[in-house]
């Protein structure tokens, strides 16, 4: 029974990270009044970012640093449309949601021979599966340093945007950039940080799957999760504790999938493919009604107004 439950946690947790990383830079972008629905192309950048970099040197925790660096400079684009020039929000993440998967198949098949996927590549450790807890119930948990990373972050961007000066500001362009804009916060410098750092929040997301998770880069490497990763900052409130449970939400409906496919319950396995998307589903039609966004999250500013 320990067992059981020991994997069920791992799997959890594992599918988990690449959500968290997703889902807090969808709250650091949108605390800060700009709608990102762009996660998804930015993860998808990472992913092939990330494992190119693992292929290339040999070494995962240079390929996971490159990938949120590969992750940011994406994001300049949502930055550059959305705030330098007041671009539509969504239409901006949708280009995104399009160039990312399309730019990333292009360059795999440059790097590998015109496939669409990476071959094997250097992952980054696992944790508890090794050594002293080998044989105990602990082995089971065998989750991915990325675990580590994403609770150190969603502690850190808590602590940032709730307990620190910037932090503060970060609200209050989100909330009324103009009443921010009088007592001298540049509300659009605030605003483009707040984006490229959601990209490469994103894109350490994408490298959770290529480095941690399928060990390559493949064209589903991220399949949806972008878009899962919104769903969590809905639910979770635009709150980074709140979109970190969310995370797990989806993570364990993601383990229950994996668990169940081995046969312990006869259910078809077309309906277990589709149920962490139900799921996703669900979650927005009961709760996007009762979550509040920012204020001013998906309003574009312009200095002297009163938005």
């Amino acid at each position: 029974m320990l067992n059981n439950v020991m994997l069920l946690i791992g799997i959890t947790l594992m599918y988990a990270t690449p959500l968290v990383f997703g889902a807090l830079g969808g709250v650091i972008s949108e605390r800060s009044g700009v709608v990102n629905i762009g996660i998804e192309g930015m993860m998808t950048v990472g992913a092939l970012a990330g494992a190119a970099v693992s292929f290339y040197t040999g070494n995962p925790w240079i390929a996971f640093l490159c990938a949120g660096v590969a992750g940011g400079v994406f994001a300049l684009l949502h930055a550059v449309a959305a705030v330098t020039f007041r671009a539509d929000q969504n239409v901006s993440g949708i280009a995104l949601n399009m160039l990312g998967p399309g730019l990333a198949l292009f360059l795999a098949r440059l790097m590998w021979d015109g496939g669409t996927q990476s071959p094997s590549i250097e992952t980054l450790p696992k944790i508890f599966g090794r050594g002293a807890f080998a044989g105990t119930p602990w082995a089971n948990l065998n989750v991915d340093v990325t675990v580590v990373f994403g609770i150190i972050a969603a502690a850190v961007v808590w602590f940032v945007l709730y307990k620190t000066k910037w932090g503060l500001r970060v609200r209050a362009v989100g909330e009324h950039p103009a009443a921010a804009d009088t007592l001298g916060i540049n509300v659009s410098r605030t605003r483009f940080i707040c984006v490229v750092l959601s990209g490469v929040m994103a894109g350490f997301g994408g490298a959770s799957i290529t480095l941690a998770i399928i060990s390559q880069f493949t064209q589903t490497a991220v399949a949806g999760q972008g878009f899962i990763a919104l769903a969590a900052v809905i639910f979770g409130k635009w709150t980074p504790h709140g979109a970190f449970g969310a995370c797990l939400l989806f993570g364990m409906a993601q383990a229950l999938v994996i668990i169940l496919g081995g046969g312990v319950v006869p259910i078809p396995s077309e309906i277990l493919a589709i149920m962490p998307y139900i799921l996703t589903l669900v979650v927005l039609v009961l709760f996007v009604g009762r979550s509040v966004a920012p204020k001013a999250d998906g309003v574009p500013y312009e200095k002297g107004s009163r938005g």
